[in-house]
């Protein structure tokens, strides 16, 4: 064999050896602009990519069934424990998705802790609930990372494929409504979509828009309701009432919007907002010569869980004892969470005082009042309003009062709608009353014109 010979075939070797270099790296490219990096699952542009060729082949598929997918509690873990932890839940979530999906599943990370599932296993129903259900019982198994214990969830919308020609690209929206719905829901929860569904959150999205905008335009204001002492009718306090001022249904109560502020995280900027407002009616209604001892604020659980809550109220000026600070019952106050725990001690140091509101409708016990020490407690309406006609109603309402006066904390109570109601609270030994009975929640120009005229009193 020649020389020449030799160098040909060695050259070509050489090319075929480049070029195959070059088809590796080419896939190696491909691969990583379609696949995330962290868990090697499909990315967005991958998902974009199937959703065009899904429906382009269709037909012979079969119908399709989209599973829109949102880690529960990720941000928490993400916050306190690092993106490294982050990440290795990022990573367990890809395996459980592949563990319980089939090889002719589509499953991808498209941004954030969000997954999409693509399905062709058959039609809505027995299949998808039991693929659902499989990641949801998968997820709520603890993970650990470093010696600690990881709690994650999952919440999941669903939507199917109605016919061979919808778009896939519209059954993806779908699942996210749907998703929208199940993270309402309480989280750890999946949710098929329907079009009923789909009126309706739109119809929330549109008043989480008109929320956003109020809050611009500053339509959230201040309704004052007051409390008097049972027996010399004097005004003790008022509790201040977040009211949206909206541009065309008019004055609405917080049903109208407490919950959909609490899902766009925007409730704890109402409630300063209503506290801003509180502190300068105090200050106008000084300066008028009305005395108005002191004013309740609610505060809100996810306020409560704010680090930055201190910061913020002492940037502010608030009088030592003329604010108290309401406390829903529901809100559990657990021993461990050292937030809450750290955020209520240092609200009482800086004079503002603690109520707790709706009592006997959540989870405050006896335990609880005394780790809490309140300045207050107020009984819910609904346990108030049937003293009148109920015996067990009244003895539990005396019961309470009772607590209340053996622990030293003062009692009010609310839905006090008639002066029967006054009388036999006065005669239980309640501390204060608030209801219609007296007055209803007014503005703070109203309330002003309401304590100098006495206006209770005639009526």
């Amino acid at each position: 064999m020649s020389k020449r010979t030799n160098g040909s075939e060695t050259a070509k070797g050489q090319a075929e050896a480049h070029s195959a270099e070059l088809e590796a790296a080419r896939h190696r490219m491909e691969f990583n602009a379609l696949h995330d990096p962290l868990t090697s699952l499909p990315n967005r542009r991958y998902l974009d990519e199937i959703l065009v060729e899904k429906h382009a082949n269709g037909p012979s598929q079969g119908l399709a069934s989209i599973f829109h997918i949102d880690l529960d509690r990720f941000k928490e873990i993400n916050d306190t424990l690092g993106h490294a932890a982050g990440d290795e839940i990022l990573r367990h979530a890809a395996q459980v998705l592949r563990a319980n999906t089939g090889d002719d599943d589509f499953v991808g990370r498209i941004g954030g802790d969000e997954f999409v599932i693509i399905s062709r296993k058959g039609e809505i129903g027995g299949h998808d609930t039991a693929l659902a259900q499989r990641i949801i019982d998968a997820m709520s198994i603890p993970v650990r990372y470093k010696e600690q214990e990881c709690r994650i969830g999952v919440s999941i919308g669903i939507a199917h494929q109605a016919r061979l020609e919808q778009e896939l690209s519209q059954v993806l929206v779908n699942s996210d409504i749907a998703l929208y719905e199940a993270k309402r829901r309480g989280r750890n929860h999946y949710e098929f979509f329907t079009h009923s569904l789909k009126t309706a959150v739109f119809k929330t999205k549109q008043t989480a828009d008109e929320i956003l905008r109020g809050l611009e335009q500053n339509e959230f204001i201040a309704h004052f309701q007051p409390q008097f002492c049972p027996d010399t009718l004097d005004i003790i306090g008022v509790e201040a009432l977040a009211r949206w001022d909206h541009p065309t249904r008019g004055l609405l109560a917080p049903y109208a919007f407490l919950k959909t502020a609490e899902d766009i995280n925007v409730l704890s900027e109402i409630d300063q907002r209503i506290l801003e407002q509180a502190l300068f009616q105090s200050t106008r209604w000084a300066a008028s010569g009305i005395n108005i001892p002191k004013i309740s604020v609610n505060l809100s659980y996810h306020r409560l869980h704010d680090e930055k809550l201190i910061d913020r109220l002492n940037q502010m000026t608030i009088p030592r004892g003329k604010i108290s600070f309401e406390l829903l019952e529901s809100i559990s106050f657990d021993e461990s969470d050292m937030t809450v725990l750290s955020n209520i001690d240092q609200i009482k140091s800086l004079g503002i005082d603690i109520e707790i509101d709706d009592f006997g409708t959540g989870y405050a016990s006896i335990v609880s009042l005394l780790k809490l020490t309140p300045r207050r407690l107020k009984i819910d309406r609904q346990l108030v309003i049937p003293i009148l006609t109920s015996s067990k109603q009244r003895q539990l309402v005396a019961s309470i009062i009772d607590i209340g006066i053996s622990l030293g904390i003062e009692v009010i109570a609310e839905g006090v709608e008639t002066m029967e109601h006054a009388r036999i609270l006065k005669d239980l030994g309640c501390h204060g009353l608030q209801g219609y009975a007296f007055a209803r929640p007014m503005s703070g120009t109203d309330l002003a014109n309401f304590a100098r005229e006495r206006r209770w009193l005639a009526a």
